[in-house]
């Protein structure tokens, strides 16, 4: 349900949060250039004005997204900082310090579902505004050194469980009769691929990994022989041999079907 921003003279009789900062400090000024009026005028319509239950202020969760990229901070990480630091919570929007966090970190997730991708550009618009000048220059520079990727912890049982999927829907869309599924064995294999880290599990997990990348490489194998020989697939089909071929010590590993071009940095190093 949607709630209307309000302003309490009362609470902020004996004290205001904004007296007490440094009116140069690049967040307190930032806080009275942007126009939050904009996002709330925006996002008000996306909550239903009566039933539900009341929502955080909208200035509340824009102020912790764009906090969140501007320091470069994971969900949990901003709402933490955010109860301990002063700029923080005038900056969104708070006149009195609150000892506690605004919100759960999931509800920044739920707030980036809501508003969409239309509400993100929003964002963007008004930094782009904000930023004046140097927002209209011809030339942007971007570092993208450790730039984050949808993808998943990066390792070979997913990445061949994966080709395996895609393997069958290959198949399917292709129309191509697969000799063997492989469906009730790949059951029994993941049983034995969980808990791996265990004494007892670690000789069976591993066994169960090289089962599954064996059938991963039949199944792109037949692909590769029952396809034409024009058909697009045999491209994927290609990144799949590779990522079969690569092993724990290989350079220029693929971490990702979907971006294969992904590089895996750890320790401000590349792998």
């Amino acid at each position: 349900m949607y709630t209307p921003p309000t302003h309490d003279p009362q609470q902020t009789f004996f004290f205001n949060l904004a007296s007490s900062l440094d009116s140069r400090h690049p967040l307190f000024i930032l806080a009275n250039t942007i126009h939050w009026d904009v996002f709330e005028e925006a996002f008000k319509n996306l909550y239903h004005p009566q039933n539900g239950r009341p929502c955080k202020p909208i200035r509340l969760m824009v102020g912790l997204l764009i906090l969140k990229h501007l320091r470069d901070l994971s969900d949990e990480s901003v709402v933490e900082q955010w109860a301990e630091n002063n700029y923080y919570q005038h900056f969104c929007g708070n006149t009195v310090f609150t000892p506690e966090p605004p919100c759960d970190a999931s509800e920044l997730a739920h707030f980036r579902n809501r508003i969409g991708p239309q509400g993100v550009e929003l964002i963007l618009k008004e930094s782009i505004r904000v930023n004046g000048k140097d927002a209209q220059e011809r030339d942007v520079v971007v570092d993208t050194t450790v730039q984050e990727k949808n993808i998943t912890f990066p390792t070979d049982a997913k990445l061949h469980r994966k080709i395996i999927k895609k393997c069958r829907k290959i198949a399917e869309h292709e129309n191509v009769d697969v000799r063997q599924s492989y469906t009730r064995e790949l059951k029994r294999l993941a049983l034995d691929q969980r808990f791996r880290n265990h004494p007892r599990n670690k000789g069976k997990a591993k066994k169960a990994d090289r089962r599954v990348k064996t059938i991963a490489g039949r199944l792109v194998r037949e692909l590769q022989r029952k396809l034409p020989a024009h058909s697009r697939r045999h491209d994927e089909l290609a990144l799949f041999t590779a990522v079969l071929a690569q092993t724990k010590d290989s350079k220029h590993k693929i971490y990702s079907l979907h971006e294969p071009e992904v590089q895996c940095i750890a320790r401000e190093k590349t792998a």
